[in-house]
């Protein structure tokens, strides 16, 4: 069998085939050892399932004593709790303990851990985007939806960034791959994040923990709550957390490139009757992100060099006092570049037990999310105004420096009414509708008018989206071995968005011109179908197809002009997905092994890209339709009880994400060519393209999407006495090295990283106190992800004598140094 590229299938489904032969293999010897009686998987999907709150409870408990067998992974992916081998989809997931060994804080931390997710980083956190299997939409305007939703409690952020700030009170994380759209709608076309915090239950009971690391780095919490009675509980979470950064701003002499961060979430639980369940749920974050700052790693030659080739601004003043090379941490910067944002909500959860168990489940949500971005756009700290020229040639001698900055002012409300069926029976199916309306309006300033080293900007834009769906899914127990699973929605989106361009400060704001595009509507049918054969209790395969959609998209940025605007909207995206994949679970619970191949096309894929501004220190981006992309590979998920005191994970990740179609893709620079400063492959002014510059870049590979990823982590429990242990812990990661850029760009490419941690501690049997202390990035690895673009122009050019300079630069990572850190956790 072979896809459109002429790539056969085969080899990657085999692969997976021959591991789950083998696995079952494995199973029938392990079989002998295991209990004797036994319920068939599909019997035992259709027991009783636990209540939502316990499940999420006993998924992550501890039981204080050493360990029997693995924790049974409850997760609730398809709108339902379920176990997690019984579910023919491929889901990562991370409990407590995961997010407590690894001293997870935010969504970056995940990323981190998972092999199926990345991050592309963006100039400010504005802009970051979320890649599931390497396939992710990166924008910096404000009318792109994301390809991976992020939902907390089953409410889904607006947009996509607005999941980079605390996780707080965290129980779970799904990291559910693939289209997700039939259930999670259309914000999901390339897979979701289903973030459960602790849920309300038991007597009243809390938690403390604090933190310091060595490089100047604090987190504390709290939470605690329970039932007050048999008809009311509550619980409370709050949390604080501070790190300057890891670059030092030889201007200010403080650091940068960290971020900080204040939340508060709330619970209120009411029970009238054993039927009726009432859950408001208040949340307020408010984040300061000082990042996302380029720091110079090479520069050559540095005599001779101009900023923006202006005589006044040498290189070798300008940059005085850093040591640029490979390892730099200093900058000088007079401006700050990062993010500001306040998010408020609240969300209500009214949940119905029908006397056969049915459920009727009501979710409202309400948020607004609100944010300041800044950027330093001349990476010095001069006031380099006083020396840019203007139209005449003189300069403008205004004492400030080249920077941009803007608000956001996000509005989301949506409403969801689903019916869920017991467990019990053959038939199974969750159906419902669903409301959402996400409203965005931005400010945007860049430059000073007058100035054109500057690209002076200004504008006000605005868009919207509504969405009605109804969706539905059911399966099917065949036998008591076999069942099949089938869900459709159909959903109806109207959007639009209102722009208005105008000069940049400091003259008074009048509109230079308008677009707008109201009102659009379409329709769209998504839907998944999958087999899954149970082999014996503890292995399972399935197979698995799906098909997503993105919506239309609008190219708000400030390059918009009228022959762009005519292109509005950009045409939605569709997806299409098939996947094999096995679980099984071994030894009596004391191994489990997940497998999955897939492989997913995408069509009319809503891409940005861009470049610099040619002689100026000005990178653009353009939101492209690509014609196609594509994404396969391999994925397993591991875990074992090696010993009832040493419990093992390892997580890996095969993939490989290419462009299938785009063939007027944008060129990157490239000094001295001989292809008037663009790469070879590029055609100038290609007549076919209305004279663009312009690539072919089939067979490029997807920005952000690494060809292998893994995470191997352990923890190791040694008994000091009857009331002590010692605990040792230790995670591995590694990523290949990735293309941060579509254009292919080679100076943009991230190499290959492994990071180790390694951590020891102690604690209590009963687990109520625990004292950890860590050693993160062991070997010292100097790394970044992002800020591969360099510092700009500084060349120097006639009537100045020519120098021609290339420059690199990084933006380190968190853990681009050793750092050492205490953290102690107490229950009470």
């Amino acid at each position: 069998m072979r896809d459109k590229t002429g790539s056969s299938y085969l080899p990657r489904l085999s692969a997976v085939s021959c591991a789950t032969t083998t696995l079952f293999l494995l199973q029938s010897a392990a079989y002998a050892q295991q209990a004797a009686s036994a319920p068939a998987a599909a019997a035992s999907a259709q027991q009783a399932a636990p209540a939502p709150a316990k499940a999420a409870s006993d998924s992550n408990a501890s039981t204080g004593g050493e360990r029997n067998a693995l924790a049974t992974v409850i997760i609730t992916a398809n709108k339902r709790v379920e176990r997690l081998e019984q579910v023919p989809l491929a889901i990562s997931v991370m409990n407590t303990e995961d997010l407590q060994r690894n001293n997870v804080r935010s969504f970056d931390d995940i990323a981190l851990l998972s092999p199926a997710l990345s991050i592309t980083y963006g100039t400010t956190p504005a802009n970051n985007g979320i890649n599931m299997r390497g396939i992710g939409t990166s924008s910096i305007g404000i009318g792109v939806e994301s390809d991976v939703s992020v939902t907390v409690d089953d409410i889904p952020m607006g947009l996509q960034f607005m999941a980079f700030k605390d996780l707080a009170d965290a129980a779970r994380i799904e990291i559910i791959k693939g289209p997700q759209s039939t259930l999670y709608g259309k914000a999901s076309i390339a897979g979701a994040v289903n973030i459960i915090t602790e849920p309300v239950g038991g007597p009243l009971h809390g938690a403390v923990s604090g933190m310091l690391t060595t490089d100047r780095e604090y987190r504390t919490s709290l939470s605690y709550g329970g039932n007050v009675s048999d008809t009311i509980g509550f619980r409370i979470a709050a949390s604080d957390d501070d790190f300057e950064g890891n670059v030092r701003n030889l201007t200010t002499g403080g650091w940068v490139n960290g971020s900080s961060g204040k939340t508060f979430m709330g619970k209120l639980v009411w029970r009238p009757t054993q039927e009726l369940e009432v859950q408001l749920s208040p949340r307020y974050n408010h984040t300061v992100a000082n990042c996302c700052v380029l720091v110079p790693t090479s520069f050559t030659p540095i005599q001779g060099a101009l900023l923006s080739n202006v005589s006044n601004l040498p290189a070798s003043q300008l940059l005085s006092g850093i040591p640029i090379g490979p390892d730099n941490r200093d900058i000088r910067n007079d401006y700050p570049t990062g993010l500001t944002s306040n998010d408020r909500g609240i969300g209500l959860r009214v949940n119905y037990d029908f006397p056969d168990g049915t459920a009727l489940t009501s979710i409202t949500s309400t948020e607004h999310y609100t944010a300041n971005d800044y950027r330093d756009q001349d990476f010095v700290d001069v006031p380099t105004l006083e020396y840019y020229p203007l139209a005449n040639g003189k300069p403008a001698g205004v004492d400030a420096g080249y920077v941009q900055y803007g608000q956001y002012d996000i509005k989301s409300n949506s409403e969801e009414l689903r019916l869920t069926s017991p467990d019990a029976g053959k038939w199974r199916y969750v159906a419902g509708l669903w409301f959402g309306e996400n409203v965005v309006d931005r400010h945007f300033v860049r430059g000073y008018n007058g100035i054109a080293l500057t690209t002076p900007v200004q504008y006000y834009g605005s868009t919207y989206n509504r969405n009605t769906a109804v969706f539905g899914q059911v399966s099917y127990a065949i036998t008591p071995d076999d069942t099949v699973l089938g869900g459709l929605r159909f959903n109806r989106q109207i959007s639009g968005y209102d722009m208005q361009l105008g000069a940049a400060p400091p003259v008074a704001w009048t509109p230079t011109s308008e677009f707008s595009s109201r009102g659009n509507g379409e329709n769209s049918t998504t839907g998944k179908l999958s087999y899954q054969h149970q082999f014996t209790r503890g292995l399972m395969a399935y197979v698995m197809g799906a098909t997503g959609y993105k919506g239309e998209a609008y190219d708000i940025t400030s390059s918009l002009n009228a022959a762009t605007a005519v292109q509005q909207p950009v045409h939605s995206e569709r997806g299409k997905t098939i996947e094999l994949g096995m679980k099984g679970n071994f030894f009596e619970n004391r191994l489990t092994v997940n497998l999955a191949a897939f492989k997913s096309i995408f069509d009319d894929y809503q891409q940005n890209s861009g470049s610099y501004l040619p002689g100026t220190t000005t990178y653009v981006t353009r939101l492209n339709s690509i014609g196609g992309v594509q994404t396969h590979g391999l994925e397993a998920d591991i875990a074992g009880l090696i010993t009832p005191a040493f419990l093992f994970s390892a997580n890996f990740a095969y993939t490989v994400a290419t462009v299938t179609k785009w063939p007027n893709a944008p060129c990157y620079a490239v000094a001295a060519t001989t292809n008037g400063g663009f790469n070879a492959a590029c055609q100038l002014k290609d007549p076919a393209y209305g004279g663009q510059n312009v690539q072919n870049l089939a067979g490029g590979v997807m920005p952000n999407a690494p060809k292998y990823k893994a995470t191997v982590s352990g923890q190791y429990d040694l008994a000091l006495d009857d009331a002590l242990k010692e605990f040792f812990t230790g995670t591995w990661r590694y990523q290949s090295k990735v293309m941060t850029n579509i254009n292919q760009d080679p100076s943009l490419e991230a190499p290959a990283v492994g990071i180790l941690n390694l951590g020891f501690g102690f604690k209590d049997n009963a687990e109520k106190y625990r004292l950890s202390f860590f050693v993160n990035n062991v070997f010292n690895r100097h790394y970044a992800l992002t800020g591969f673009t360099g510092l700009g122009s500084w060349n120097a050019k006639a009537p100045n004598p020519p120098v021609t300079v290339a420059t690199t630069t990084w933006t380190p990572a968190r853990d681009a140094w050793r750092y050492e850190s205490v953290r102690f956790d107490m229950k009470f």
